[in-house]
Formats: C-alpha cells, structure tokens, sequence
C-alpha cells in the first residue's frame, strides 16, 4: 500500500470517473487504473463497481476511502510541520474566489503574496459561492474566498474585512444631488444589477428591500454580468447600481464624484477566508490571510461596526 494508490481512490471517488481523476492526479488512465488494481489485489478487497457510470465505490471502498482520507490527511500535516520547523514555506495552495472581489483584491495580495512566498505555487479559480462550496467540500480547492456569514455545515469562515456598500448614480438622477442617501431612496426601476447567481445580487436585493417593493416581480429588468459592466451602464444613462468599496478605488474624479454613500452606518458586506473543516493547509491559509490584511486599504480596516447585509 502507498500513499499514491490512496491518492488515486480518493481522486476516482471525487471525479465518479477514471479518466478524470487520472487527468488531475496527472497520470495515463492505464496508470491510475494498475495501481488501484494492486491496492484491491493486496487488501482482497474491490474498492470501485466498474460497472456503474459514474463509478462508485463499493460498501467496503467506501470505508477504505474515509480511512484514505485521513491517512492522507495525517501525512500532510506531518509534512507540513517538518516544513515550519525549517522555517520553509512551500506547496500548492489551490483557492478560489468570488467575480466581485477577484478583479479588485487579487492584485493587492498576490504580488506581495509571491515576494514573499516564492516557493508557493497559488492556483485562483473564479468561482460563484455555490460552485466554490461545491469545489471546497469535494478537495478541488483548499480555500476560498467568499462573501459571508454562509452558515454552511462543515465551512469555517475566518473573517478577513467589511466593505462598505456605496451607490454609483447617474449624473441624470436626481440622487446625484444628495450627500448621502437611503436604501429606501432607490427606485428599483432605475437599478442595475447582476445576474442570478452571485452573491451580491442577493445582498443589493436585501439591502434595497426590492423583494417588498416588486409586487409582479417585474422591477429586474436590468442585469449584467460584472461589475464594470454595470458601472458602464450608469454612465451613459439614467440607472443606479451599488459597488463594494474595493471596487471603487480606481475611479477617475468624475466617476467618484457619482459615487454617493449610504447614511451612517452604512451598510457592509462580510469577506472571509472559508475552509473545509478537515482542510490541512493551515500555515499556507495563515500566510495568505497575513499578506491580504497587510495590502489592503486603510479603510476597509474599521467598518467592523457596521450592518453586515445579509446573502440570502
């Protein structure tokens, strides 16, 4: 038995499909096929019934599986503590992170991250929270970074900082000419906003109180699928739409001069680092959520006061 034929049960059981898990265990199907043969051979035991699609694992496989897990588990931290006790910090760290924060915090982490962790390797993934849980939970990616409270079972949410929600106007809306406005201000009718699927869609939805507004449901006429494009639209009509601070700080004067901020205390959204309760990178995590504190704004520093709008 090694660690890699216990590496290959846990990658065919995660993907249901040999092709797959041979694809990113990095090996020839014919490879990852003989190996997990042997371990079958050598435990008498058949871990996989071949003969359903997608594969699953037998009653027994499925116990050898958890026990693979944890065996696989138990290396890595013993690796990794090696490592620490070297004062060495390297691997993979796999993380994904949600389209409204990816353009605008990545690159405040990552070449600082990269300086000063050359010998880690970081895969980002953009991903929604539903598929970025999906992902979490089936050890695709090590951690996320998300907009929470999720509430999610077997999810830690390690808060990282609080965005202040502000409103982008239109130089043609009458809001333009406030100081500070009210969500009760918005005319649903005049507001952008995203897509179904992500999370900020929810929150504006939430905050603007749109679900009591919209009697027939009709009021969303208006969607897009990011940010800047949505920031776009007010600017050449008559709209509004609301923008997370990260996202406002590389507005030119004009477009700052549109941006309008909600009447203390504002309201905020929650960003986490989130985790599988069984996850084992924790001096990488540790590192990246070092370095993400260090680099970003001032001001995101000191909204823990505020209401944190809710996702759902």
């Amino acid at each position: 038995m090694t660690f890699t034929q216990l590496e290959y049960i846990v990658a065919v059981n995660t993907y249901r499909h040999f092709a797959t898990a041979a694809e990113n265990c990095f090996v020839t199907q014919p490879t990852l096929s003989m190996q997990i043969q042997k371990l079958e051979e050598e435990l008498g035991i058949k871990i996989f019934d071949r003969s359903k699609q997608p594969v699953v694992p037998t009653e027994a496989g499925e116990e050898i599986i958890q026990q693979a897990k944890v065996i696989l588990q138990n290396r890595n931290e013993l690796l990794e503590t090696i490592a620490s006790k070297k004062g060495i910090v390297n691997g993979e760290l796999r993380l994904g992170i949600i389209p409204t924060l990816a353009p605008y915090l990545i690159p405040l982490f990552m070449p600082v991250f990269g300086k000063k962790y050359p010998m880690v390797k970081v895969q980002i993934t953009e991903l929604t929270t539903e598929n970025l849980l999906i992902q979490l939970k089936g050890g695709k990616i090590d951690a996320g970074i998300v907009v929470t409270p999720l509430h999610e079972n077997g999810i830690r949410e390690d808060v990282l900082f609080y965005e202040q929600l502000m409103a982008y106007v239109s130089e043609k809306n009458d809001l333009n000419k406030k100081d500070f406005i009210l969500s009760k201000d918005i005319d649903p009718n005049k507001l952008w906003l995203l897509e179904e699927g992500h999370c900020f869609r929810s929150q504006i939805i939430n905050l603007c109180e749109l679900r009591k507004k919209s009697k027939d449901g009709n009021l969303f006429e208006y969607e897009a699928g990011s940010l800047e494009t949505l920031r776009r639209m007010v600017d050449i009509g008559d709209g509004i739409t609301i923008l997370p601070e990260l996202a406002t700080f590389d507005l030119n004067k004009s477009q700052k001069n549109r941006l309008k901020k909600f009447q203390d205390p504002a309201p905020v959204r929650e960003v986490s680092i989130v985790t599988h309760r069984d996850f084992v990178k924790k001096k990488l995590v540790a590192a990246l959520k070092k370095v993400i504190l260090e680099t970003i704004p001032e001001s995101l520093k000191h909204n823990e006061q505020h209401p944190v709008v809710p996702i759902d």
